[in-house]
């Protein structure tokens, strides 16, 4: 099946071409390329808008994620029964509020576009990071995801929640 990515805002210039090429790393090293993705790139106010309606925050965030399937758990795929449902979900992408986030922490956009892209396709597949020992799951899944992005491309990508349990 395919990605798919929509750049649904004109406020950042997005480079759509290397975000898909290392999503498509992504998605064979967890092996789902054969389940359709959707990216979807917005604007502030509208990811806004999305995080209100959803989860009741009325801020702009950096990653929403609506999986297609319910009740998924860590590392286990979903097995589809029809072919047309071999679709793992949709990824929103605040690409204004990440803009922004690396303007001030001085972090290239582009790779941390594809960190939080790599975040939101781990919670496609079920992986959170509410408590702690989800977290170091879905950490570890990321690691590796990005691991294997960093060897294909050079980069030196890390997970979204590095920080997020240090005390």
């Amino acid at each position: 099946m395919s990605l798919i990515i929509q750049n649904m805002q004109r406020i950042v210039q997005l480079r759509r071409v290397p975000l898909r090429r290392n999503l498509e790393i992504a998605r064979n090293c967890l092996g789902v390329q054969r389940y359709g993705v959707g990216l979807i790139c917005l604007s502030d106010a509208r990811i806004r808008q999305l995080n209100y309606m959803y989860r009741k925050k009325d801020t702009a965030t950096d990653v929403l994620s609506f999986p297609f399937y319910e009740d998924l758990q860590p590392g286990v795929l979903p097995l589809p029964l029809l072919h047309d449902d071999y679709n793992l979900g949709d990824i929103y992408l605040g690409v204004e509020f990440v803009y922004q986030q690396c303007q001030e922490s001085q972090e290239d956009f582009n790779d941390v576009l594809v960190v939080t892209a790599v975040h939101g396709l781990c919670h496609l597949l079920g992986y959170t990071h509410d408590k702690q020992e989800d977290w170091r799951q879905m950490f570890g899944k990321e690691t590796e995801v990005l691991s294997s992005i960093n060897k294909a491309t050079g980069s030196s990508l890390k997970p979204l929640t590095t920080h997020l349990f240090d005390h």
